[in-house]
């Protein structure tokens, strides 16, 4: 637990919350759905692209802090296949938060052993943004530490229909026969792999819905809803979110 002490400096309030955690239970994977940029600017009087710039922000606060507890795997939901129904200006300037992301935190990230991946549709997403996730995931792949994974351009249901298809040709194929499929090979044919499956899920904003995210791989997660908006998320309500998962029992159907 004393390792927890290092990360912090001179914020006491996240390293007291961090050293409450038990540090052999620590969740593998987390998926974060990083909901109320917008509302959180538009509150304060400002336009909503303000808010995922602060959003943006927030992301390396919480990839650290991950980190600094043992998270293996932190999924970060940025942009879904739905968001392109946004106003082009919003959308826009989405697509160019990857360029000033990475050049500005790359080499904390790097010095952290953090690896960048994405998990997503590169079809359709602007050339400058593939071109700065690319560059931070090749900088980053020989990384061993915590995997950064962005959600990017992803849908699940639009992910589980493409791996029936392709299950189902090579079942025509017969690579793969009836027999053989269960829950453990349908996942490989899913964007995911070879990730694990989420241990806990948070969502911000007070939203109680999954929108589309990881549906097939959330089927026991634990669930962890605030209504804080994705920029005021900080490290110690990270903490307490891992507490929250630590304190329920995962029976996975069982007693």
């Amino acid at each position: 637990m004393m390792s927890f002490r290092k990360w912090f400096g001179s914020k006491p309030e996240g390293e007291q919350a961090a050293l409450k955690l038990d540090a052999v239970n620590i969740p593998n994977h987390v998926a974060v759905i990083m909901d109320g940029n917008g509302r959180w600017a538009q509150k304060r009087g400002l336009p909503r692209v303000a808010g995922h710039h602060s959003g943006m922000k927030n992301v390396k606060k919480i990839t650290m802090a991950a980190n600094s507890i043992g998270v293996k795997v932190l999924t970060m939901y940025a942009f879904s296949t739905e968001n392109w129904k946004r106003p082009k200006e919003e959308v826009d300037y989405l697509m160019k938060l990857p360029m000033e992301f990475f050049p500005k935190e790359i080499d904390e990230l790097i010095a952290n052993n953090v690896q960048i991946r994405m998990t997503g549709w590169p079809e359709g997403l602007p050339d400058f943004t593939l071109k700065a996730v690319q560059d931070a995931i090749d900088q980053t792949k020989h990384n061993t530490g915590l995997i950064l994974n962005f959600a990017l351009n992803y849908g699940s249901r639009k992910e589980m229909l493409e791996g029936i298809q392709r299950l189902a040709q090579d079942m025509k194929e017969n690579k793969v026969a009836a027999d053989e499929v269960d829950e453990a090979l349908f996942s490989k044919y899913l964007l995911t792999d070879p990730l694990p499956d989420p241990d806990l899920l948070i969502r911000t904003s007070g939203e109680l819905r999954i929108s589309n995210f990881m549906l097939w791989q959330l089927a026991y997660s634990e669930l962890y809803f605030t209504d804080l908006c994705w920029p005021e998320f900080t490290e110690p309500h990270f903490y307490e979110a891992v507490g929250e998962y630590q304190r329920r029992a995962r029976r996975y159907g069982g007693l």
